[in-house]
């Protein structure tokens, strides 16, 4: 009976032992999983730790978002570093939420700018009206983020958003050493250079024919002079969202539309 009895409190020492080894063990992932989402989106986190899911490469139709700040370089020369880099943390942690509650996944940041998919994940047969609705929204956060500024005595941004659709190839791309959930394909291309035409036309948000076709009658639109862009032999198509449509209800903020005239340098859509 010692004998046994010896045993048996052995082992529920050694149960203790790897249950502790265990929480620790789920501590330690658990905290992994919260570093890797600050630079990898939740929903490929989630995708990558699932066996049964995982990401396959594969051709899917997705929308394109590039958003970057404009005369943010120049900003940088007059200001503290410190202070540069507060002000662009302090931006995109108010712009990504936005991107996440209407489906979409930040995928890169390059120095002011963001790339978002939508539909790139999981088919979406509404991305592209996510997409506009997610940037009617960045309107409205940068509004408010510029009320902030100005309160801070800091100087106010102002944004250019492209977004357009297509066919890429999405897959994780990259070596075992450094590799990310990406898209490759001329649709990029082609949503950078309908970004770029935003300071060319001094308009905050285009889109491009794509995305016009795949939108219902709710946002005013105005179609803009067709434009030649660097890589495409046929002139660009592109409408300006007017930016008196008040945004979705998407579980975001309700800020007051009013605001918004701080940040539209666009043209009448009357």
């Amino acid at each position: 009976m010692v004998v046994m009895a010896a045993a048996i409190i052995r082992g529920r020492r050694r149960n203790r032992q790897l249950e502790e080894l265990m929480a620790v063990a789920d501590g330690k992932l658990m905290q992994l999983q919260r570093q890797f989402e600050r630079f990898v989106p939740s929903d490929v986190v989630e995708r990558l730790t699932d066996p049964s899911r995982g990401i396959e490469p594969a051709r899917r139709n997705v929308t394109i978002m590039f958003a970057d700040l404009r005369g943010f370089t120049a900003m940088c020369d007059r200001l503290d570093p410190g202070i540069t880099v507060t002000i662009l943390n302090d931006y995109f942690a108010r712009m990504i939420p936005v991107i996440t509650r209407h489906h979409g996944q930040v995928t890169d940041l390059a120095g002011d700018g963001l790339l978002a998919l939508f539909g790139a994940l999981e088919n979406n047969p509404w991305q592209a009206l996510d997409a506009v609705q997610a940037a009617q929204a960045m309107r409205f956060e940068l509004a408010d983020y510029n009320s902030e500024l100005r309160e801070r005595g800091l100087p106010e941004l102002k944004f250019g958003i492209g977004i357009h659709g297509g066919e890429v190839v999405a897959g994780v791309i990259g070596t075992g050493s450094l590799s990310k959930f990406s898209v490759t394909g001329d649709p990029i291309n082609v949503a950078s250079r309908i970004e770029g035409l935003t300071s060319h036309f001094k308009v905050d948000l285009l889109i491009s024919e794509e995305i016009r076709r795949a939108l219902d009658d709710r946002f005013q639109l105005r179609a803009m002079p067709l434009a030649t862009v660097k890589g495409k032999a046929v002139p660009l198509q592109t409408y300006f969202v007017a930016p008196d449509c008040a945004p979705p209800d998407a579980g975001g903020s309700t800020e007051n539309p009013k605001a918004l005239g701080s940040n539209q340098d666009g043209p009448s859509t009357a």
